[in-house]
């Protein structure tokens, strides 16, 4: 669970000042009290029986949908957090709720019996799936802060693995799916994107590895033969100063840290972890767990906040495009 109540309750009481819309929390309203009361923060918590009530109810406490039967109910903390995600994204897909914002779970509550996915975004999409009666979900994380929008095409595995994993068509279904987000949900209507390579100066036509002009090369000249405005690979040591970054919206990295390193160390406490290729809108703090920290009073909810904020607007962007195809 970690800090994922103090940058709720945080947020919550910064709610005028900061202009933030109506959100309501899918918890244990015994656990929330209890880690107000530790961080010395008055929030008064307001149980909902319908995401209908939560506008009314945000403006004087936190509305929370409660998990787990009830506040006479006590759910294991994995038990809640699987069934707070579970129910929100019940809500969201079901049309109840704008967009799911997820604040951090641990990879241990994610891999319990019964369960082998290695974050948030696979349990997402297997949830988009039996809510929807079928389908098949590739979701592609994409984070994003301030000007930069960066995704990493292999994500949570060993860098030792990277070079098997990364495929041509692996690097196609990613850039499609980036390229498709990027026009639908933040309306750039002929999105740039700049493609790392994965060596140092991007493999030096070879001389430096060979997966730069054997695998991401031939990838990009199948894009920008679609019609996608695409280029690479670029030498990643060189793609994320200011100046280059005028020149796309997003960046398409190969790995983990390639992707995360700069955007958090140009906007560590503003970054926003979004979930694309999903049927609904997905935000996440960029951060994790934090255990160490939680219930201490050190945590900072600035990208919690951002992950609230952007999903409000891709959600109502979402919004707007159905209510436009059906008119």
């Amino acid at each position: 669970m970690g800090v994922g109540p103090d940058v709720t309750l945080a947020a919550w009481l910064e709610r005028v000042r900061l202009a933030l819309p109506a959100f309501a929390l899918y918890g244990a309203p015994d656990v929330l009290e209890e880690r107000a009361r530790r961080l010395g923060l008055s929030v008064p918590i307001d149980t909902i029986a319908s995401l209908r009530d939560a506008p009314a109810a945000f403006a004087k406490a936190l509305p929370v949908m409660v998990v787990g039967g009830g506040r006479a109910a006590k759910p294991s903390v994995d038990a809640l957090v699987l069934g707070a995600i579970e129910q929100a994204t019940e809500a969201v897909i079901s049309g109840e709720a704008l967009a799911l914002v997820t604040n951090p779970a641990s990879k241990k509550t994610l891999q319990a019996p019964g369960l082998a996915y290695p974050g948030h975004t696979e349990l997402l999409a297997m949830l988009a799936s039996r809510f929807l009666g079928g389908g098949t979900f590739r979701p592609v994380m994409m984070l994003v802060a301030d000007d930069l929008k960066v995704v990493p095409t292999t994500v949570h595995i060993p860098l030792a693995a990277v070079p098997g994993t990364l495929t041509q068509e692996l690097l196609l279904a990613t850039i499609r799916t980036v390229a498709a987000a990027l026009a639908q949900d933040f309306g750039i209507a002929a999105p740039r994107l700049a493609v790392c390579g994965l060596n140092p100066h991007a493999g030096e036509g070879g001389m430096i590895g060979t997966e730069d002009i054997a695998v991401i090369a031939p990838a990009i000249a199948l894009l920008a033969a679609e019609g996608l405005a695409v280029t690479g690979p670029h030498s990643a040591d060189t793609l994320f100063h200011a100046e280059a970054r005028r020149a796309y919206d997003a960046a398409i990295a190969m790995y983990h840290d390639q992707a995360l390193i700069p955007l958090k160390t140009l906007a560590f406490d503003r970054g926003v972890n979004v979930t694309l290729g999903l049927p609904f809108v997905r935000t996440s703090p960029d951060h994790g767990t934090a255990m160490a920290i939680a219930g201490t009073g050190k945590a900072r909810a600035g990208s919690f906040v951002a992950a609230l904020r952007l999903a409000h607007e891709l959600g109502l962007r979402r919004a707007r495009a159905r209510a436009a195809s059906r008119a």
